[in-house]
């Protein structure tokens, strides 16, 4: 039922297509979806005002950054700080922005704030990653407090932080290659 005489779906090459073009946006919106409460609740903690947060989201910050020993969040450095202030005052408005288009899908439109975005995430993940792998936390005295001691606490702090790499690659890659999302910009050149 389903299966041709090959193994592969009776289903039209146009509409698996399709279904495998709203997955992908199903989980770019989810992905965008649960980055709101995790940008407003945890990270933008280490830009604004204490005062902003009730004790219950200060002390999960404190929780995660102890049991992880993430140093950036115990003590953030200057330049972790402007990324973060980056996410408030770029990103975080983008976000609902990019949850509806990938939930009701067929947005074109979405398409180049969508790159824009990917490529600027990823930019700031570069070191961000790059310290938790190469950093020497034993001789670091701009980042204070518990740091990863272990190669395998480095790789838990990095699989935190990998994801915000992997999702918004797999944008890019979506964007540049979706053949649906290409199609807009070739009929505006003709």
């Amino acid at each position: 039922m389903g299966v041709g005489e090959r193994g592969v779906s009776s289903c039209p090459p146009n509409r698996r297509t399709m279904a495998a073009r709203r997955c992908v946006e199903w989980l770019l919106g989810l992905y965008f979806l649960s980055h709101i409460p995790i940008t407003l609740f945890m990270d933008l903690q280490v830009v604004l005002p204490p005062e902003l947060y009730p004790v219950e989201f200060r002390n999960l910050l404190k929780w995660y950054a102890k049991e992880f020993k993430d140093p950036l969040l115990q003590d953030p450095p200057a330049w972790f700080k402007s990324f973060l202030f980056c996410e408030l005052v770029f990103q975080l408005p983008f976000f609902p922005v990019a949850m509806y288009a990938f939930f009701k899908g067929s947005c074109r439109w979405i398409r180049i704030p969508a790159i824009i975005y990917s490529v600027h995430t990823m930019t700031t993940l570069i070191p961000i990653l790059s310290t938790f792998l190469l950093e020497d936390f034993s001789k670091a005295s701009v980042l204070k407090g518990q740091r990863p001691e272990t190669f395998h606490e480095r790789l838990t702090l990095i699989s935190v932080y990998a994801p915000y790499l992997i999702i918004p690659l797999i944008l890019l890659l979506f964007m540049l290659r979706s053949p649906y999302y290409k199609n807009e910009e070739k009929r505006k050149k003709k």
